[in-house]
């Protein structure tokens, strides 16, 4: 699921990554296979649905600044996918170190889809036994397209042809269980909630989303992160 978006359903998912530091620089890749891909609102895999596939392949470049306790991360995405045209984003994070840790981050989109996201979120480690910890997290978008890409549909026409999409868009909850293994090594199970945060990001005209991208349901995830740190 990304940004409220069902890109998967009934399927097993595993999600690659590498991250490596220096300083205040950071490079990360990240990958995504479904080994089951289906059909969704935001997502059509053709004729190799019901097939695996390496479908993504995401490159993150980024640098944090920390003033006391705000911490202001730029950056920029590189999305490699296979299911759609490969685009680029850069992006601008402020986040500050206090009760809930407050993170609000604006992201553009500089290539195929040209448009704005901005994503603000909270996050809460609640301690349970010895070094084990629950981790809460809430976070809501906003979203604003601004190229022809993004025009919804409409009824008279029959087609994509009206305004450009604009609309708080999506909310997600998130609980977490972290329970370190080892020292450097740390097993994480995790469900979250997916839900439209508006009327115009679940809406649909006579079966067709009026979002180009596909309208927004609700949708759950569960899954487990292991974590090598080193």
């Amino acid at each position: 699921v990304f940004r409220g978006y069902e890109l998967s359903d009934d399927s097993l998912v595993i999600q690659p990554s590498l991250t490596l530091n220096y300083k205040n620089f950071s490079v990360s890749l990240w990958g995504n296979i479904d080994t089951n891909q289906q059909k969704t609102q935001s997502f059509d895999p053709g004729d190799k649905s019901g097939k695996k596939s390496f479908n993504e392949v995401d490159l993150t470049l980024s640098y944090t600044y920390t003033l006391n306790k705000l911490s202001i991360t730029g950056g920029y995405i590189y999305y490699g996918t296979k299911y759609a045209d490969e685009t680029e984003e850069v992006f601008l994070s402020l986040s500050y170190d206090t009760i809930l840790n407050p993170t609000l981050t604006v992201y553009r989109d500089i290539s195929a889809y040209p448009g704005t996201y901005v994503n603000l979120s909270f996050s809460h480690s609640i301690p349970v036994y010895q070094k084990i910890t629950a981790d809460l997290s809430a976070s809501f978008g906003y979203f604003k397209g601004d190229s022809k890409y993004w025009k919804t549909y409409e009824r008279s026409t029959g087609g994509y042809t009206g305004k450009k999409y604009s609309a708080l868009h999506d909310g997600k909850i998130q609980v977490s269980l972290t329970y370190p293994i080892q020292k450097n090594i740390t097993l994480q199970p995790t469900v979250q909630y997916w839900f439209p945060l508006s009327s115009k990001a679940r809406r649909t005209i006579d079966g067709n989303s009026y979002n180009p991208n596909g309208h927004l349901d609700n949708t759950f995830v569960a899954g487990v992160n292991f974590t090598l740190n080193w």
